[in-house]
Formats: C-alpha cells, structure tokens, sequence
C-alpha cells in the first residue's frame, strides 16, 4: 500500500471536493468551511512528504489528476519515516474543527502502520482505521454522533469485521468504505440539523475520501467525481437552517458560542488533563490532538482571553488564531442567498454612527476582519484593481453617515481619494493607509461617535505605530537596495522599499521578517492570501519559534490576491 501517495491523492480528491463539502456544512457556528480546512491539513501533509528523500513523485501532485505511485515500494523504514510525516504534518496544518479531528484519525492510523515490517496488510489496515477512530473520540472532549467519529468508527468495524477472516487488504477497504458510507447515510437520522437540511454531516463525507483514494491507490478504483456546487445549491442544501433546532454541543453541533481559538502549545504531556478540565468551563467542540510536548488545541468560546490564558498554566501558546464565527456565519449567508460578496458590501446601523469608514479592500478574510474592526461598507480594490474616483464616491454618498473616513490601503488609491473629500456633499476625511494592515491598526482608534476630523487624525497617528510588511512576486526584471531582482523571484517590501529578494515565499517572508524586527517587538501577526499554504505557514511561524521565541504569533485568513502574506509588527 503506497501510503504517500495515498496522502498525495486524498490531499488532491479533497481540493476538488471542497467547495461540496463546504456547502454540505449548516451548523451556523461550528466549521463553516470543513472542506477548506480539510484540504488546507493535507496541504500540510503533502507538503511534509515532499521534503522526504525518495518521495519526489509529490511534486507531480500539483499537476492535474491524481498522483500515482507506480514502482514506490516502501520497506519498514520508509514506512516509518513517511507515517512520522504524515502525522507531524497533520499536526503543524491542521485548520478548524474537522481539520484537527482529521489530524488525529491520521495520526492514529499512522502509528499502527510505522510499527509494521512490511507493507499494510488488511489486518493491519483494519486496526489502523480501529486507532483512528479511537484516537478521534479520546481527543474529542465531547463526542456527538452523526459526525466525521461516527463515520470513523463504522469505517473501522467493517474492516475489522472483514479483517477476522484473513481477507485481503482490497476486501477489506471495501468492507470498511460501505460500511462508512451507511453510516454517513445515516447521519441525519442522528442529528435533527442535517435532517431538516437535507444533507450528511460534512466532517464523515470528506473522511470517506479518504477510502476512496485508499482504493484508487492500492486497486485502481475511480475518484468519486466532484459535483458541480453553485450558488444555488449552497441554497438549495440550507434551505431548513433557519428552522433547525439546534441543541446538539461538541464536535458538530450549534451552540451561541462566537469564536474559534486555536493554537500550539508547548506544554509536558502530563499538564493536559488539568488543561483541558480548564477548557472543559469555557467553551465547547474541543479538540487537543499532538504529544511528546507539542499540542494544536482547538475550542469555540465567548471568552478568548480565558482560553489563551489557560495555556500559560500548562506551558507556551504560539500561532494564535482567533476567528469570529458570527462573522463567517454572515459570509455563509451570502453565498447561500447566491449574492456572494457584493461589489460595495453595506450593514445598516440604528441609528447610524456620526462617523462611518469606508475601506478599499480585497479578499473575503481582509472584509471580515474589517468588519471586525468597525468598518460595514467597503470599495473592492487593491494593487492591481485600483477604484475610480467614481466607484469610492458612489460608496461614499451612499453612506447613511454625514461624516466619513476613507482607508485607501494603497498608495496608488491614496490620490483618488483625496479627490473624494473635495466631491462629496459629506465630509470626508483621509487617512493615508499604505496598506492593509495599516488599516488594521488605524481602526484601534476608530470612534463612531467623533467627528471625521478627530477620528483621522487619531486614525494616522494609530497607522503609524505599526511596522507594515508585504510580500509580492516580482512581475519583471530589476535591481535594487537588496540587490538584483528577476522576474519570478519573491520580495519582502516594507515602508522603505524592497527589503529582500527570495527563490520562495517562505524565504521572502523570513528574510523581511529578519529585517523588521526589533528587540522592542511584541507581536507579530500574518495575514494569509493567495499563494500561501498550510506549508508556508508552518515554516515561517517556525522561523519564528526558532529566532524570536519571545515573540507572539497571530495567523488570520485574508484571502488577498497577490500578496501571500501581510505582516503587522507591533
């Protein structure tokens, strides 16, 4: 059983199962996008494969159709080494709820495996599954049925039941993917919510892929085909949301709970039990997977600051991530409602505020964080879709607020908008934002209740406390301070310029962040965008680990084009 690339293959039919997946999810708390999460852990996976020597057929992943492992025997070393990848990697890229319960099913069914001689017989791959399942459900603080552990567990008693007779490993995985596919069959008559939205539980149908791609790797069976979502199947899937019950706690189910909290800790194995009583009082759909000193923990809570400070008494937190989920619950709606992200997206305020910010932005985890922050209505634009004067004042005017503040977040709109001020028949004020996270930061000053004047000036002053970075690809040949750069290569850029020049994002980011930080320095966080990933993720806030430990992590979504990461220093 070619277990590597059976990782480089489920990591691939996930990618084209995302978007299903995602639609198949309607609790309006947990995990609005299982399928993303899912597939971002095997990003990780993949990614911690590659770097295996032997193991190059990885980098044909990325081409389309699965990867194949035609003539990759693995003997008993490389079998270990390629099931510590997989858990490891799961571990550090595990994202959301669904994404650290796969890690555990990955990582219990990897330490059965590496104790193997030989390759996997059904035996073996049978208290493999029967070790995932169980491993789940211990990290699981609450287990609910009709969820991914409930798929899990069938999975593993068919293969067991198949196992006890001395089948072969093909038998087996057969055993096991009907009786995993019953059981998600059989989800909603287990949890009302799926019942009155017609759909199974998301978690169990992107781990039954993982069967499948088990049976295309070791007997040539064909992918499952990734149906066609639109919009208005995202409706057509939810349409019973808002008259579903939802009472169900733990993995899987709606609470009023507002936020998802993750991080590492780096805590002894035995202060876990005193930890985890601790979370057990804050929050729920709790899950702690790792050991031997490492944790990811995971918790939706209202009270975040409780669920950070729980981790000092145990050991370190490191790369925290905290989501609004009342938030991604308003984005879910509009996909669902088949709008998507409306060009100027506007939230009416009772009464309105006397001053209101409009914000030229990219990106649905840029607008979501904005809206966090105070913002409501938003002009889509950024480094390479610069607005017209006319599109911010159509926005502008468009404002129930007679007075406003604009965040360009770009030098290049910076001009366009001052042009606004003198337009509008409101009065406008500008705050010179170079860039996003300068609009982050501006908006720790935002007051609705002050006057535009007052605001911006405060606004300014907040913007540039901030050490701003960016990190882009160049488009064409050049040099500079930090020596020549060529078309391709990635570059750090702060305030100044180009800092440095890279052969990868990784290395770019690194180098900038090598750069820009001071002893003085207390938190760093990175905004994720388009050409980051699990793995580059993981090696930058290792960097980080290794080079400023003193230093806070904090990881958000952005989803900005362009830029594969955005760096605040504070």
């Amino acid at each position: 059983m070619h277990l590597a690339v059976t990782m480089a293959t489920y990591g691939h039919v996930l990618g084209l199962h995302q978007e299903a997946l995602n639609a198949l999810n309607v609790y309006p708390v947990p995990d609005g996008d299982t399928g993303t999460n899912m597939a971002l852990t095997l990003e990780s996976v993949v990614a911690e494969l590659a770097g295996l020597e032997g193991l190059e057929f990885l980098e044909a992943s990325a081409r389309p159709g699965p990867p194949t492992g035609k003539g990759l025997p693995f003997g008993p070393v490389e079998m270990a080494a390629v099931c510590k990848a997989i858990a490891h990697g799961s571990l550090m890229g595990a994202r959301g709820n669904s994404g650290v319960i796969l890690c555990q099913l990955l990582r219990g069914l990897t330490r059965v495996l590496a104790e193997g001689e030989r390759d996997a017989d059904g035996a073996r791959l049978a208290a493999g599954l029967s070790a995932a399942s169980d491993a789940a459900r211990e990290a699981v603080l609450r287990p609910v049925e009709g969820t991914i552990l409930t798929v899990a567990r069938a999975a593993a008693q068919g293969a067991t039941e198949r196992a006890r007779g001395g089948a072969e490993l093909v038998e087996v995985l057969e055993a096991s993917h009907a009786a995993a596919a019953e059981a998600l069959a059989r989800t909603p008559d287990q949890l009302p919510v799926l019942a009155q939205a017609g759909v199974v539980d998301a978690g169990g149908a992107g781990y039954l892929l993982l069967l499948d791609s088990l049976l295309s790797v070791v007997d040539g069976r064909p992918l499952p085909a990734a149906p066609d979502v639109t919009a208005s199947a995202y409706a057509a899937m939810s349409d019973a949301l808002p008259q579903a019950e939802l009472e169900v706690e733990g993995e899987g189910g709606g609470s009023d709970l507002r936020y998802e909290v993750m991080y590492f800790l780096e805590a002894p194995d035995h202060t876990l039990r005193a930890f985890k009583e601790v979370w057990a009082g804050l929050g729920d759909s709790i899950v702690v997977v790792g050991g031997e000193g490492l944790w990811n923990c995971h918790i939706h809570t209202n009270d975040v600051g409780a669920s950070i400070e729980a981790a000092l008494d145990a050991g370190r937190p490191r790369d925290i991530r905290v989501t609004d989920l009342a938030d991604q619950v308003e984005e879910e709606r509009w996909v669902r409602e088949g709008a998507g992200v409306p060009a100027v997206a506007g939230a009416e305020v009772e009464p309105p505020p006397r001053t209101a910010v409009v914000a030229v932005a990219n990106g649905e985890g840029i607008g979501r964080i904005f809206r966090s922050l105070g913002v409501h209505y938003f002009v889509p634009g950024g480094q390479s879709m610069n607005p017209s004067t006319a599109q911010i004042l159509e926005v502008v005017e468009s404002v129930p607020s007679d007075e406003v503040v604009l965040l360009p977040n770009n030098d290049n709109i910076r001009p366009v908008a001052l042009q606004v001020c003198e337009l509008s028949t409101k009065t406008v004020r500008v705050v010179p934002t170079s860039g996003i996270v300068e609009g982050f930061a501006a908006l720790l000053e935002y007051d609705p209740e002050a006057g535009a004047s007052d605001n911006a000036a405060a606004m300014a002053e907040s913007a540039r406390r901030v050490v701003a970075g960016e990190v882009t690809r160049a488009v064409r040949d050049a040099t500079g301070p930090a020596g020549p750069i060529h078309a391709g290569d990635w570059m750090g850029l702060s305030r100044d310029g180009v800092e440095v020049v890279g052969d990868s994002v990784a290395e770019a980011t690194c180098g900038l962040l090598g750069k820009l930080l001071h002893d003085e320095h207390e938190l760093v966080t990175l905004i994720e965008g388009e050409g980051s990933g699990a793995g580059e993720t993981r090696r930058v806030t290792e960097w980080l680990a290794e080079h400023r430990p003193d230093v806070a992590v904090e990881v958000h979504h952005g989803g900005q084009p362009l830029y594969p990461f955005l760096i605040s220093i504070e």
